[in-house]
């Protein structure tokens, strides 16, 4: 599929702004193998960034304005890197924001001409903004001639999705899309921002599971949960509930009302859960890792309190085939996707079952898509 993407938009490239680009900007996606709502608690995660992309095909201007086409969105957009401040402009807002942050981080920017497409599905959970920002930051810093530091700019893409859209979100899925590497997940300590490669095994593949749902309300249960997660740092005299340690909690968890408790429980455990997990996956035991995933949806569901009907009918019919390691929700909850690890060999077989199960349990058809880890985001020449 990449090839197509890459394909499409050179050839779009050529019909609409007349000769060649200069050069081509990708950015993945990401799945989260285990550890959600843990980014922003300074935990710990384990994504793996997937073979769905976003691609720009790209050629400087004289100019201080930007020119891209969206092919996904059929639409034209245009900014001057220097006009105003955020509005509600739909995905160019996130091309606007890059700018915007890497000028605040002291980094001047250069206009530049594009057209835009990608396949990683937009709502699932599988972070199609941070492509779009990775992408966006890469093409950047080539036509600006900044320097590309994948845990720098992942903090810009990060400020830009904060402050200029307006998403309060942690570091993790920029810093994916900027730093994945081909046939790993990377462990990421989300307050130090260390990272450490982990090798997925041959012997497993990694499914994403699309429920066909997309997220509601999610905005409010997002920071509702935030806030909720904040109190019970509070009540503990700590930073963060990365720094509460299992102990302590489990004698004192009384003290907290039972909501913000739960809340609590989940952070704590999936933290530990992750850590874990990145230790088996190394020595390949992915029958350990799959278990540990089993009991972070269960912890999802009724701790977090993120999961919905269809996400739990998903991950159900995953974990009763016989060639599942283990199932779970990813990323934010409210609809989206699940995440399985599963046999190599019975992948092929493992999709089409639990796709038809879901359809007769739900009445919906869901995508489903077999990943490869990839690359971060990257500049390749047009050539």
């Amino acid at each position: 599929m990449s090839s197509e993407l890459r394909a499409r938009v050179v050839e779009e490239f050529r019909r609409r702004f007349g000769g060649e680009p200069s050069f081509l900007a990708r950015a993945p996606g990401r799945v989260n193998l285990i550890g959600d709502h843990t980014d922003y608690n300074d935990g710990f995660v384990l994504p793996m960034a997937i073979d769905r992309e976003v691609w720009f095909a790209v050629r400087a201007r004289d100019d201080r304005r930007v020119a891209v086409h969206s092919i996904d969105f059929d639409e034209d957009a245009s900014f001057a890197l220097d006009q105003g401040g955020p509005r509600r402009d739909g995905w160019v807002e996130y091309l606007r924001g890059v700018s915007w942050a890497l000028e605040q981080g002291g980094c001047p920017t250069r206009g530049w001409e594009g057209v835009a497409a990608g396949d990683v599905p937009l709502g699932a959970g599988l972070s199609s903004s941070a492509a779009l920002e990775l992408a966006a930051a890469r093409t950047f810093a080539a036509i600006s001639g900044i320097v590309w530091q994948p845990v720098a700019m992942a903090r810009l893409a990060q400020r830009a999705e904060n402050e200029w859209v307006g998403v309060n979100c942690g570091i993790m899925d920029q810093l994916i899309s900027a730093a994945g590497e081909a046939a790993h997940a990377l462990l990421i300590d989300c307050r130090s921002l260390e990272t450490r490669l982990v090798v997925v095994p041959d012997s497993a593949a990694v499914v994403v599971l699309d429920t066909g749902t997309r997220r509601g309300l999610v905005d409010s249960a997002y920071n509702e949960r935030r806030a909720q997660c904040e109190r019970a740092a509070r009540h503990f005299h700590v930073a963060a509930l990365r720094d509460l340690e299992s102990e302590t909690f489990q004698r004192r968890a009384a003290e907290l009302d039972p909501v913000t408790r739960k809340r609590a429980r989940h952070v704590i455990t999936e933290n530990a859960r992750t850590l874990e997990a990145a230790t088996l996956l190394e020595h390949g035991d992915v029958a350990a890792v799959g278990t540990l995933m089993n009991e972070s949806h269960v912890s999802l569901r009724d701790d977090f309190e993120v999961s919905r009907p269809e996400l739990d009918a998903m991950v159900d019919a995953a974990q009763r085939h016989g060639a599942c390691f283990g199932a779970r929700m990813t990323g934010a909850g409210f609809g989206g996707c699940a995440v399985a690890l599963v046999q190599h060999e019975s992948a092929a077989a493992f999709t089409r079952a639990v796709a038809d199960e879901y359809t007769r349990n739900v009445g919906l058809r869901p995508a489903v898509y077999v990943c490869s880890a990839s690359q971060g985001a990257s500049i390749e020449s047009a050539s």
